[in-house]
Parts: structure tokens; sequence; C-alpha cells
């Protein structure tokens, strides 16, 4: 019996072309990466690429799916913090507007990009995002909450907490679209203006 492990079947081969097929989707869009690049950038088969994916189509879904499940940790950080529920919205937002300024970051322009391009073709990676908007706003809303608890954060009448996390998240990700298309920072530094004064900053 061989002792050789087949490494192109491996979990770190799973991992490997989930992060190649991040970085090229991030920067080009889902349909102008062909799965060819991909597993030519990875160095990977073919035949290992479908022994963990059915598709191209799951094989984006599972990439949204493992962006959310890092992005989730990265909430539970600024959560775990010893700061005001107002602190870790800015702390958030902040975030948001350094890495989507002059350019594009990988952090946020998966999302950015696969929101324009794949609700009308993919329903499954629709799915995928739908759910990871929805675990973000739901952690906006907690802060939100958690502010007007310890007085933080401005209650607005007649606004809830979950109305006001989608609204900031869908003014974001609209902002940050316009600015790729802009190629300027105006769009994000007037939303970054309007969230702030609205958590009282």
């Amino acid at each position: 019996m061989s002792n050789i492990t087949d490494t192109s079947t491996t979990p770190d081969t799973k991992a490997h072309l989930l992060a190649t097929g991040y970085q090229l989707i991030a920067k080009k869009g889902f349909t102008a990466v062909g799965l060819k690049q991909i597993l030519d950038t990875a160095g990977v088969p073919k035949g290992s690429f479908y022994h963990y994916f059915a598709s191209k189509e799951a094989f984006g879904e599972a990439i949204i799916n493992h962006y959310f499940s890092l992005y989730k940790a990265r909430l539970d950080i600024i959560d775990a913090q010893n700061l005001s529920a107002q602190q870790k919205l800015y702390d958030y937002f902040q975030n948001w507007y350094d890495t989507q300024q002059n350019g594009c970051d990988h952090d946020k322009c998966l999302v950015v990009k696969l929101s324009a391009e794949v609700a009308d073709i993919s329903e499954t990676m629709r799915k995928a995002l739908d759910t990871g908007y929805q675990q973000t706003t739901m952690w906006l809303a907690e802060q939100i909450k958690a502010g007007w608890i310890d007085g933080s954060v401005p209650r607005h009448d007649n606004i809830s907490a979950e109305s006001m996390a989608k609204r900031w998240y869908f003014a974001w990700l609209g902002a940050s679209l316009m600015a790729k298309i802009s190629q300027t920072n105006t769009p994000l530094a007037e939303i970054w203006q309007m969230t702030t004064t609205q958590m009282g900053r």
C-alpha cells in the first residue's frame, strides 16, 4: 500500500481553490472568470475541482458562504470589544469607508461586484448573498439597539433598529457601487457624513 497522499483532494486544496477563486472573482467578476483560469491560477486539475464542487455556480455559492463566515467572525471581534455601541458602529463603517477608497479592496469588492452581477443569473448565489446581507443587517440592528440602551446612539422616532440597519447597509452598498462607477470617493464621503450624523457623531 502506498504511503503517498493525494494532495489534489485534500481540505487544503479546497481552501486554496476558494482563496484563488475569491481573489479572481473579486477583481474581475464572476462571469468574466472562467473555470480554466481558476484552475490554471490555482495549479489544480479539473478532477480535483469537481471533487469539491458540482459546478462553477456551486463554487461561486461556496465562495460567498465562506466570505460571509469570515465576515461574521470579524463582526464578532468588533462586538467583543469593550466599547460603546456607537463606537462599534463607527469602527465598522470607518473600515468600510477606508477599504473602498482609492480602488477596490478584496474585503468588500466581492459583495459589491456580485450584488450587481449574479442576482439574475444564479438563484443559489442570489440566496447566498441575501443570507449574508441579512446576517450583517441583523448585527447592525443589534448594535443600534445596544446604542439606544447605553445612550450612545440617538433614537429616531418611528424608525425601528432593523429599518435603520437596512437603510445604512443598502446606502453603503449603493455608494460603494457608485464609487466604482464614478472612480471618485465622493459617494462614500457623502454616505459617511450621513451615517455618522445619524449615529450621533
